[in-house]
C-alpha cells in the first residue's frame, strides 16, 4: 500500500501512457495518396545534368537511381526524380549514399513513379531521442525517469487529443485550457507526488494560464491579429477544413506556449516554500508567502526573457532582412507577423507574472497547515 502510495503518480502516467498509445486519432484513414508508399530508400547514383544553376536558384530535375527499404516493394532498384522549383526553403539536393523518403506510386505490383521527398532523418532524431533521455536519466536519476514519461505523455497528449480535437471542430480555447490543465497535473504531480506541493503548484499555475488565455483573446482582438499568421494555417483551410477558427487556435497557442514556463516557475515557488517550511515548522502562512514571492521576484526576471529569446529565435532571418532593407522600427513593429511574435512575448510574460504571487499564497498557507 505504501509503495502505492509513493508512486501514484507514476502509475497514473504510465496507464495514460499506455492508453494514448492504443486510442486511434479519428485521423488513420486520411490519406493523401491512396496508390502510394512512402518509405525510406537509398540513393545509388543521381544525375545533375537537367539542373539549371542561376545565381543561388537551382531548377529543373535532378534524376536519381534508389532502392526501396521498405514497404511492398523492398530491395527493388529503380529511378527516381527531385523536381526543383527555385526554393532554397523547399528544395533538396541529394548525393549517392544519401538515404531519402520517397513517394512510390504504384498500380498493384507495378510501380509507376517514384518521386523524392526529402532526406530520411527518423533514424537520426530516434538516436537524439535516445541519447537525450539516457543523458537525463544519468544526470538526474529517479526524477529523470519521470521527466521522460511525462515528455512521453506531453506528446501523446498533444498529437493523440488536442489536434484531433481541433480538426473535429470543437473550441480551441477551452480544449486547449482542459488539455493543458491535465498536463499541469500529471507533469507537476510526476516531481511532488500528490500532496498539498503538487495542490499549491497546480492552483498556481492554473491561474496564471488562465489570466493568459483572458488576455490572449481580448489583445488578439485589439490588435486584429487574424490565426492565418501560423504556418501552414491557410494550407489547412485549403485541405477541407475551410470552418476551423484559426484565431481561436491561435488564441490558445498563446497559453499553451507559456504553460511550460508557468509550470517551472510555480515547481521552483513551492519547493522553495516547501523547504523553508521544512526548516522552520512554526513559520506562519504570511511570512512563508512572503518568501515565496522573494523567490518569484528573483525568477520572473529570467523567465520573461527566456520566453522573447524562445519567440524571437524562430525570426531572426525575417529581423536579419528588415534592418538590412532599412525598415523603419515603427514599420517592423506594426507587422502583423512580428505584432503576433510580441503578444505572445507580453502576454505569455502576463501570466509569468501572475503565477508567482498565487503560487506564493497557495503554497504560504496550505504548505504551513499540520498534517
Amino acid at each position: 500500500m505504501n509503495f502505492i502510495r509513493r508512486n501514484a503518480a507514476i502509475i497514473v502516467s504510465l496507464i495514460l501512457f499506455i492508453v494514448l498509445i492504443i486510442i486511434p486519432t479519428g485521423f488513420e484513414g486520411a490519406v493523401t495518396y491512396k496508390n502510394a508508399d512512402k518509405c525510406a530508400a537509398l540513393v545509388l547514383e543521381v544525375n545533375n545534368s537537367n539542373i539549371i544553376d542561376t545565381g543561388l536558384v537551382r531548377s529543373g530535375e535532378q534524376s536519381c537511381k534508389v532502392e526501396i527499404l521498405g514497404g511492398k516493394f523492398k530491395g527493388e532498384v529503380t529511378d527516381a526524380y527531385n523536381p526543383l522549383s527555385g526554393s532554397l526553403e523547399n528544395d533538396k539536393i541529394f548525393e549517392a549514399g544519401d538515404k531519402a523518403m520517397v513517394l512510390v506510386s504504384h498500380d498493384g505490383s507495378e510501380i509507376l513513379s517514384v518521386s523524392m521527398v526529402d532526406h530520411y532523418r527518423m533514424n537520426i532524431e530516434a538516436i537524439l531521442a535516445a541519447i537525450f533521455a539516457i543523458f537525463l536519466i544519468i544526470v538526474a536519476g529517479r526524477t529523470g525517469i519521470r521527466a521522460v514519461l511525462s515528455f512521453a505523455v506531453t506528446v501523446l497528449m498533444l498529437w493523440k487529443v488536442l489536434v484531433p480535437l481541433y480538426l473535429k471542430g470543437y473550441d480551441p480555447v477551452i480544449c486547449g485550457l482542459i488539455v493543458v490543465t491535465v498536463l499541469t497535473i500529471i507533469i507537476i504531480s510526476l516531481v511532488f507526488g500528490f500532496d498539498r506541493r503538487t495542490a499549491s503548484a497546480v492552483c498556481g499555475s492554473v491561474a496564471g494560464l488562465w489570466v493568459t488565455a483572458m488576455l490572449g483573446i481580448i489583445f488578439t482582438s485589439l490588435l486584429k491579429i487574424h490565426g492565418a499568421v501560423m504556418p501552414y494555417s491557410e494550407s489547412l483551410l485549403y485541405s477541407g477544413y475551410q470552418d476551423l477558427n484559426l484565431t481561436s487556435i491561435f488564441m490558445a497557442s498563446i497559453f499553451i506556449g507559456s504553460s511550460g514556463a508557468v509550470m517551472d516557475l510555480s515547481v521552483d515557488i513551492t519547493s522553495a516554500v516547501n523547504e523553508v517550511v521544512e526548516k522552520k515548522p512554526d513559520i506562519t502562512p504570511w511570512e512563508a508567502a512572503k518568501s515565496g514571492m522573494n523567490v518569484g521576484r528573483a525568477a520572473m526576471g529570467t523567465m520573461t526573457t527566456t520566453l522573447l529569446l524562445a519567440y524571437s529565435g524562430g525570426y531572426i532571418a525575417s529581423l536579419m532582412v528588415f534592418m538590412a532593407q532599412g525598415t523603419p522600427i515603427e514599420n517592423i513593429l506594426n507587422y502583423k507577423y512580428v505584432s503576433a511574435e510580441i503578444l505572445d512575448t507580453m502576454v505569455g510574460s502576463f501570466g509569468l507574472v501572475s503565477v508567482a504571487p498565487l503560487t506564493a499564497l497557495c503554497s504560504g498557507f496550505w504548505l504551513t497547515k499540520k498534517k
